[in-house]
């Protein structure tokens, strides 16, 4: 008995502590809100609250920005090795001014720190490609990746040097089409030697065909020159020059436009695209707007250093005893295409053909197809007459040169043997430039 009647005693007293509770949170609560919650799910909503607002507030912190700033400058100027190359470009901008006569040297030291700066700029541009998708990220990386050539010849135009113009970017389509294509299937075939390795050929025809163009739109001014048919001797071969130009300018325009917006899908890439974008989000190590500063200041720093390397040209020629034509088709291109070189290997190795050929063969095609007309008429609009008259012996060249890569690539498959011949054929090429004389020059 003692015992059932201590049972109900303690239901009373907990049924009492219970209302109580109740009428302290009716009390607390404003009359007509809604009942709280309980207090474990109050809390854990409370701090998912405030660590939300706690990441906006230090997004926004100025401490924030200067960390994400440093970061990219980590990123960018710290963590590549090519970067301890960087140095040699102050270096020859301070002996460009101390001693005007030891040009040998301010031309290699400007050559030499203008290399890592082409392979950063091509860095940045392929974190913005991650940004923008594969085709458009190719065509910016051929693009920026000729920036260096671009602005080399610019200012080799200004200063009325129109055969360094004209060698440069003639070596430059050969080092990509030869050393860059073959160095990358080279690479790719010993890091893949059970198989060959495939990419898209319907998009390698099409740039092989814009290369024969290029050779046609070459050689006629050549011919014209050199069998003495002109109508008018002197200005006939420039008047063709610049109408070429501007034909091959609409005909680039078009293969863009074919390109990116009729016929997207034959310059997809072969394999699967989840994992293609899986791997580009691995790869993004900077936003998109510090891969735009940064190629905004790379452009600007390889400006300047071009200006002295540029100047430094003949005096280099002489003390160096070197051909202006071998460090014009041999020398400044190396340097000019440090980007593709590097990204058209790496690209080769992870088995991504298609963008090692975007790189090589897309920037090829846009040399030939624009930079060089781009500089006809830029010459035309500066009063120099540019034209593209790139001699027999150039012209010859750059016609076998489009043969041998086109049947290298007409099977659609590469290995590296291909790339071995690609890179024998550029070592023939650049013994031909040591040995050979420029017309111009042997005449002046």
């Amino acid at each position: 008995m003692m015992v059932a009647e201590k049972q109900p005693a303690l239901g009373f007293q907990q049924q009492a502590h219970a209302e109580a509770d109740e009428m302290e949170l009716e009390l607390a609560s404003p009359a007509g809100s809604p009942a709280p919650l309980p207090p474990r799910k109050m809390h854990s909503l409370d701090f998912e609250h405030i660590g939300s607002l706690a990441a906006v507030a230090e997004s926004l912190a100025p401490g924030s920005r200067w960390r994400r700033a440093l970061t990219s400058v980590r990123v960018v100027i710290f963590q590549a090795k090519i970067n301890v190359l960087l140095p040699f470009g102050p270096l020859a901008i301070m002996l460009h001014y101390l001693s005007g006569t030891h040009q040998g040297w301010v031309f290699l030291f400007s050559l030499i720190g203008i290399t890592p700066l082409a392979e950063r700029l091509g860095y940045a541009t392929e974190q913005l490609a991650c940004y923008t998708g594969p085709t458009v990220g190719g065509l910016l990386n051929a693009t920026f990746g000729n920036a260096t050539e671009m602005i080399i010849s610019i200012y080799a135009l200004k200063n009325g040097m129109i055969r360094v113009v004209q060698q440069s970017l003639l070596g430059s389509i050969l080092s990509n089409m030869l050393l860059v294509l073959g160095c990358a299937f080279f690479a790719g075939g010993l890091v893949h030697s059970n198989r060959d390795q495939v990419f898209n050929k319907a998009s390698a025809v099409v740039n092989s065909g814009l290369l024969l163009m290029a050779v046609l739109g070459l050689m006629f001014p050549a011919v014209l020159h050199f069998t003495h048919s002109e109508a008018q001797y002197g200005k006939s071969e420039v008047a063709l020059s610049r109408f070429s130009s501007c034909i091959m300018l609409v005909a680039y325009a078009s293969y863009l436009f074919f390109q990116l917006k009729s016929h997207r899908s034959m310059y997809c890439p072969i394999g699967d695209e989840e994992e293609a974008a899986e791997e580009e989000e691995d790869e993004k190590e900077i936003t998109q707007c510090e891969a735009i500063c940064w190629l905004f200041i790379l452009t600007i720093w390889i400006s300047i250093l071009s200006g002295y390397l540029v100047d430094a040209i003949q005096g280099a020629s002489e003390s160096l005893n070197l051909p202006v034509a071998f460090i014009s088709v041999i020398l400044l291109p190396i340097v000019g295409n440090a980007a593709e070189h590097a990204s058209a290997i790496m690209f080769a190795m992870k088995n991504k053909l298609d963008i090692t050929l975007g790189v090589a063969i897309g920037s090829s095609t846009q040399i030939s197809m624009f930079v060089i007309p781009f500089c006809v008429v830029i010459g035309w609009m500066m009063g120099q007459e540019m034209d593209l008259n790139f001699q027999l012996f150039e012209t010859a060249t750059l016609f076998i040169t489009v043969l041998v890569v086109a049947f290298m690539l007409q099977e659609g498959t590469s290995n590296y043997f291909k790339g071995l011949m690609l890179i024998l054929c550029y070592l023939i090429v650049a013994a031909s430039f040591f040995v050979h004389v420029d017309p111009d020059a042997s005449e002046n």
